[in-house]
């Protein structure tokens, strides 16, 4: 089988994994909803390039949006971990096959620079060159704009493939990124004229020409830096071959929660998943890293001081963990589902555990927005008000979602950025408890002034943190009531 066959094989095979996937038959309101999703990311970058060549077109400077190239790139960077997976992923059944392993992962690499992903992006640079085209630029300026900005987001695709290997390997390697695209801003921060001398150069036809040119090498030296990294690196990630410590010399019991009896055992398993599976543990990082980050910027930035994104971003710093993790609550669960339906409401004991766990994990992104209430973006009162809004009504609505879960995620595969939703309603669950805290402080900001808004939201999200009791148990009896068709669904997806 020569290249072209097996190129043509496997993307066949993509296709097919996708439409046999468990997940693929269980809702076809999920699948109208991403398509629905996609749809407006096209037309929210149609807008955006056609309002940036009207200004362009006026002010003569017909490569700008190659001149805002960092900033798209490290939006292209920051949602391919929904969209791409990796090559160890993608090699892992075909290593048993008579197929030369090489061949498959070149095969593979070749599959990314295919994806449809990267092509979306045409729906910001082409109706951006043919605006500017017919504003006055020439035929070459409007075609080599849609060559670089394609060309580029193929580069950093295969440079997003290199930094999730290496991150997976050690963590730091995510400061990668970091660097690479905030380097590019660093002397707008020295130098206020930096972007417009940037503007001029990139504007030059010439200067074009040449990044073209600068472009096709970078695509090509990143293929085949991430061909080699690939080759080392994949084998060794499918059959786990890293060295490992010859054996454990400290063993964490947690011995304190034992006097909470089932519930303690259960939160014990929820602090023991977190560090020693990996899915499970790549998601607390980079949830908790978010956070991070997101606070610092909030605390020493004027990026956030709208009074409403204020609101919106204070709210997502409590949420955010929540929302990440209880998305897929009992996913993990569906691979021991057997064990925990022997014993009578055991079911219960974990839904509290699990409760009490993530009303804990709040206390952090609350230690960490100190520093942002000391410079007064945010109000002690403000604080209290989403903790509470987050422990009560966020919590509240994503955990109905362990009503109607039933897809096993696996405890030691990293996050794949596939079948991320299972299900028309956990779809829509996810929805309502994202934005009904916001639309509320909205309407309450409204009517009454700030101080009652923030007094009203706590007492709403206190009176549903005290009735936890009361909701889990309610939540427990519908799993019970649905829980063949569930056990179906977790052993079918293991």
């Amino acid at each position: 089988m020569n290249r072209w066959k097996l190129l043509l094989l496997l993307r066949k095979h993509g296709h097919l994994a996708l439409r046999r996937s468990p997940a693929f038959e269980q809702s076809v309101v999920a699948k109208i909803m991403t398509i629905f999703g996609a749809g407006m990311f096209v037309i929210y970058f149609i807008f955006i390039g056609t309002m940036m060549a009207m200004g362009a077109t006026e002010s003569h400077t017909y490569s700008l949006v190659l001149a805002l190239l960092p900033l798209w790139l490290a939006i292209d960077f920051g949602m391919r971990f929904a969209v791409q997976q990796t090559p160890a992923i993608m090699v892992k059944p075909y290593l048993l096959q008579p197929l030369p392993f090489y061949s498959v992962v070149e095969t593979f690499l070749l599959n990314t620079l295919l994806s449809g992903f990267n092509w979306v992006w045409l729906s910001l640079y082409l109706p951006y060159a043919i605006i500017v085209f017919f504003g006055g630029a020439s035929f070459s300026t409007a075609l080599l704009i849609i060559l670089c900005g394609i060309i580029m987001t193929l580069v950093n695709c295969q440079f997003y493939l290199m930094v999730r290997t290496l991150a997976q390997r050690f963590i730091l390697w995510w400061l990668l990124p970091i660097l690479a695209y905030g380097v590019i801003w660093l002397p707008l921060a020295i130098n206020e004229d930096w972007f417009d001398k940037q503007m001029d150069f990139i504007c030059d036809f010439t200067a074009t020409w040449y990044f073209l040119f600068f472009s096709l090498i970078l695509l090509a030296g990143f293929f085949f830096l991430n061909r080699w990294l690939q080759f080392r690196y994949v084998r060794d990630e499918i059959m786990k071959q890293e060295k490992k410590e010859a054996a454990m010399k400290h063993v964490s019991e947690y011995t304190f929660l034992e006097r909470f009896g089932q519930t303690g055992e259960y939160l014990k398993l929820e602090l023991k998943s977190i560090f020693r599976n990996k899915a499970i543990r790549q998601r607390v990082i980079m949830s908790l890293s978010f956070i991070i980050i997101l606070t610092l910027l909030i605390s020493y930035t004027t990026m956030y001081d709208g009074r409403m994104m204020l609101n919106f971003w204070c709210f997502y710093c409590f949420g955010l963990y929540g929302m990440t993790a209880l998305v897929k609550i009992m996913g993990s669960e569906g691979n021991y589902i057997d064990l925990l339906m022997t014993h009578r409401e055991n079911i219960l004991s974990l839904l509290k555990a699990k409760y009490y766990f993530h009303v804990a994990i709040l206390v952090v992104p609350f230690l960490l927005m100190i520093p942002a209430m000391i410079e007064g973006k945010f109000s002690l009162l403000m604080m209290v008000a989403y903790f509470l809004l987050s422990s009560g009504l966020l919590y509240f609505t994503l955990f109905q979602l362990a009503v109607y879960n039933k897809q096993t995620v696996p405890l030691n595969v990293k996050m794949t950025g596939k079948n991320n939703v299972e299900n028309g309603i956990q779809f829509v669950i996810q929805m309502v408890a994202m934005f009904s805290p916001l639309v509320l402080v909205s309407v309450f900001i409204f009517l009454f002034n700030e101080t009652t808004a923030y007094v009203a939201l706590a007492i709403i999200g206190l009176i549903f943190t005290l009735t936890h009791p009361i909701w889990l148990r309610h939540i427990y009896k519908r799993m019970m009531r649905r829980k063949y068709a569930n056990l179906e669904g977790f052993h079918a997806s293991r």
